[in-house]
């Protein structure tokens, strides 16, 4: 950075300058069933996301049973107007869709009425007191393949688990676990992630009428800077 402000840590990190936008919250609060039996869960954003490239939000289930806690996840709104996110629990035998959420941006929004404001040099706005940061904590794609099911109609499902310890501040991105991953057929194959919070495990459940059995996505966990 040749010109502007630049804000390291103790651990001589920069975590703020005048060229790179973090990644802001903009939002959060909770969510909870609303439709489907108790199923679907609707959540609107107490105030809209105006980037133009989808937000990304990030789910804490509350610690209860076995959560199915990201299967067909899909944003509300469009670009500039990101209104809100739709989540569905697994099945029936799942605890219902409750818990805390955040959905975040790599660009601020002028939320604060006092404090500082730091745009870049094209004038975008970088930071805003109003809108704290989102720290990424880490990822896995360490899955181990357990078992496969068919179903009636001749879907399989995989199952797929790995160690998990379920810490309070962190939360699960689930943009990439609401969409489809190709599976050499027409529908696709869906995808859902499991809590189980007393068996210490987070499972990955893929459904497909071909079945792939290599599965190596991503989850990307996050916590809200404090």
């Amino acid at each position: 950075m040749s010109f502007g402000l630049s804000f390291s840590n103790n651990q001589n990190t920069v975590v703020l300058d005048s060229e790179f936008s973090r990644l802001c919250i903009i939002s959060n609060g909770r969510y909870s069933p609303t439709q489907e039996s108790g199923r679907g869960s609707v959540t609107v954003f107490p105030r809209a996301v105006t980037s133009q490239e989808p937000p990304l939000v990030f789910i804490r289930p509350d610690t209860s049973g076995v959560m199915g806690a990201a299967g067909q996840m899909f944003l509300t709104g469009s670009p500039g107007n990101w209104t809100g996110f739709y989540v569905r629990t697994y099945s029936k035998k799942t605890a219902p869709p409750n818990g805390r959420y955040f959905v975040a941006a790599f660009a601020a929004q002028p939320v604060a009425t006092y404090g500082m404001r730091l745009w870049d040099g094209q004038g975008e706005l970088l930071y805003d007191t109003g809108t704290p940061t989102a720290l990424f904590t880490r990822s896995f794609t360490n899955w181990t393949y357990i078992k496969t099911e068919q179903s009636a109609t001749t879907s399989y499902s995989n199952y797929y688990r790995v160690d998990f310890e379920f810490p309070e501040n962190e939360y699960l991105m689930i943009n990439s676990f609401g969409m489809g991953l190709l599976a050499g057929s027409i529908v696709g194959r869906t995808l859902f992630s499991l809590w189980d919070f007393a068996g210490g495990n987070m499972w990955a459940i893929t459904e497909a009428f071909v079945n792939p059995l290599d599965f190596h996505l991503p989850a990307v966990f996050a916590k809200m800077a404090t």
